[in-house]
């Protein structure tokens, strides 16, 4: 029997390569930029139809730098923040960006689609919740991003649809992928990612260890722990300059770990079935009147075996 697929969306991570992906002269009746809606929208469609899953949820940022992770490692995502003195620290996006996320968010909800989101923590943490959940039942799960760390997530049940070139290109990335690309395995990579580092999370990672010297640790050790414990032990085959490096951050590598790791989100029991009948067409139809997306929503719509897209009243 083949078993169909639960496909669970970075949805930032899609909106983000949208935006840049498709022109701001893509405009709504009204001469506002609807690139990030227009280009959302047709990534899912293609998504749809190209793995023809059984579910589909789409992971939701309430909470882009929760203030744990910060308080863990300071430099996380810092040099994202746009600060204000009158208000609350808020990420650096472009303004016509920024003002079609909640369009996004009422597309989607209007077609039906799941989107779940939790307080105090990111899109990548439901993510990774739900496919711990789903994947030991033996649910095939492939999670689409375009964000490399991500990867901690492949295993037995579930798979990565990497967007690193586009949605339509996208790459399914399973352990068998990583052992050639990066010479780990999915349950290695945060471990991975934590000693290499990651600037654009401004996450230093351990000076003077890249991806090679980090995936031949991994192989020598197995993860983070044995690492750790080769270095502390005298007596282990660890080079003098590697031990050196590593015991030298040991805290910040203990500090790093939970922030690179995907985190456990109390998430209620979730249905994230699609099919016919879930839409509010009526609601979908005013919504591509209003931003100028009625292509693509109607696209979404018959991938989803909704029927054709009424005209609005």
């Amino acid at each position: 029997m083949i078993l169909v697929p639960t496909l669970i969306v970075d949805t930032a991570s899609l909106y983000f390569r949208a935006y840049f992906g498709v022109p701001t002269s893509l405009q709504d009746p009204r001469g506002r930029p609807v690139n990030a809606v227009y280009g959302l929208l047709d990534m899912l469609a293609r998504l749809i139809v190209q793995y023809n899953p059984g579910g589909l949820v789409c992971a939701w940022d309430d909470d882009w730098r929760p203030r744990w992770r910060v308080d863990l490692v300071a430099s996380y995502k810092a040099h994202r923040v746009a600060s204000s003195p009158s208000g609350p620290q808020t990420e650096i996006v472009d303004d016509a960006l920024a003002v079609q996320v909640p369009w996004i968010r009422a597309c989607l909800e209007a077609t039906g689609l799941r989107v779940v989101g939790a307080p105090g923590f990111e899109a990548d943490d439901v993510l990774g919740t739900l496919s711990r959940r789903w994947g030991p039942q033996g649910r095939p799960v492939i999670v689409v991003t375009g964000d490399r760390d991500l990867f901690q997530l492949v295993g037995d049940h579930v798979r990565v649809a990497y967007a690193g070139r586009g949605v339509a290109h996208n790459e399914l990335v399973d352990d068998s992928w990583l052992l050639a690309k990066y010479g780990v395995l999915g349950r290695q990579y945060a471990d991975f990612a934590t000693l290499r580092g990651d600037p654009s999370d401004g996450l230093p990672g351990v000076t003077g260890i890249g991806e090679k010297t980090a995936a031949g640790l991994l192989a020598a050790y197995g993860d983070l722990d044995g690492i750790l414990a080769a270095a502390l032990n005298p007596s282990s085959a660890m080079t003098a300059s590697v031990r050196k490096r590593l015991t030298a951050s040991v805290d910040y590598l203990q500090a790093a770990r939970p922030v690179v790791a995907t985190a456990e989100v109390p998430l209620p029991d979730l249905d994230p079935g699609i099919g016919q009948g879930r839409a509010d067409l009526a609601r979908c139809s005013r919504l591509a009147a209003e931003y100028g997306v009625r292509g693509p929503m109607g696209r979404l719509l018959a991938a989803l075996g909704e029927p054709e897209l009424p005209r609005p009243d």
